[in-house]
């Protein structure tokens, strides 16, 4: 019980050196990532190498459900958006956002806390996430599902966005100006909604923090699909055996496709348990593929030991 005391204690202590940061430190985000042991951003993000985003978008959305259910992550996807583009997949790196209702108390600390760790004092205070987004970020807010009068960014926010990015963002809110964003080339949104109004009492808690998407808890330097069907967030210590389990699937589906429209072996034993026969012009198949791919050839051979299992 003394101990349990000691741990409320400490807690509710620590409430109010919690609430005097909008941006989370460099080292509570490495804690927060800590089955991350790559290169970082100076942040603390995680820095998933674009090679390996360039791979994922070459994967489907049951493919990432599947291997995270696997590896015990249960609540990684979110459905159900409004895509200003559809037919495209976006993936990128998580910089994350909090947004509150506002109110006079908390809009007054916010901004003082904000003016101390230097963030720009000119503008709506809505800017200060965009502030440090960098190339290859995926900008991630939690809107609180607001639509009118919640509208995150605008054209103009929009643009600033991809100038930094090169990608676009996922807001479980709203935007504005979705006539004039469906005209910035390469950007794109995954929103709950659009609204002709400008932002109204909505006021940003924390950046580069946990945020929720829906049914999903986002990390900062999470890695985000984004694609028609649905958005998955990805930690990023489980993105390069993702990448390979995915194109070790994908490589095997469109193996299966072409060994059937070619009629040489019965369906069942395609589909099945392949036989040596069948290993061998794989191995063959696999070798003049006319892409560079992430798997070796070791880790062709391993899975297809396991396919005999």
């Amino acid at each position: 019980m003394k101990n349990i005391f000691f741990l409320l204690v400490i807690c509710v202590l620590s409430l109010p050196l919690q609430a005097q940061q909008i941006g989370s430190p460099s080292e509570q985000i490495i804690a927060l990532t800590s089955l991350w042991e790559g290169e970082r951003f100076d942040d603390g993000r995680p820095k998933v190498p674009d090679v390996m985003l360039q791979k994922l978008e070459k994967a489907t959305l049951e493919q990432i459900w599947g291997f995270l259910l696997r590896k015990g992550y249960r609540n990684q996807v979110e459905k159900d958006w409004i895509i200003l583009k559809p037919g495209s997949t976006m993936v990128g790196r998580a910089m994350t956002a909090q947004f509150m209702p506002s109110r006079p108390d908390l809009d007054s600390l916010v901004r003082a806390t904000g003016k101390k760790e230097g963030r720009s004092q000119r503008g709506g205070i809505n800017i200060w996430p965009i502030d440090i987004l960098t190339e290859g970020d995926i900008y991630v807010a939690d809107g609180y599902g607001k639509v009118k009068d919640g509208t995150l960014i605008g054209s103009s926010l929009g643009n600033a966005i991809y100038g930094k990015t090169g990608k676009g963002v996922v807001f479980y809110g709203s935007i504005r100006d979705m006539q004039e964003l469906k005209d910035t080339e390469g950007f794109n949104a995954w929103i709950k909604g659009q609204d002709p109004s400008f932002i109204k009492d909505m006021t940003p808690t924390s950046i580069n923090a946990p945020v929720r998407i829906g049914e999903v808890t986002v990390f900062p330097g999470d890695v985000v699909f984004a694609n028609d069907y649905g958005t998955a967030f990805i930690p990023a210590h489980l993105v390069e055996d993702l990448v390979v389990t995915s194109e070790l699937v994908g490589l095997r589906d469109e193996f299966e496709r072409l060994l059937l429209q070619e009629g040489k072996y019965p369906s069942g034993e395609i589909h099945g348990q392949w036989n040596e026969d069948i290993k061998n012009e794989f191995r063959a198949w696999v070798k003049k593929y006319p892409e560079d791919l992430a798997v070796s050839m070791e880790q062709i051979e391993e899975y297809l030991e396991k396919s005999n299992r």
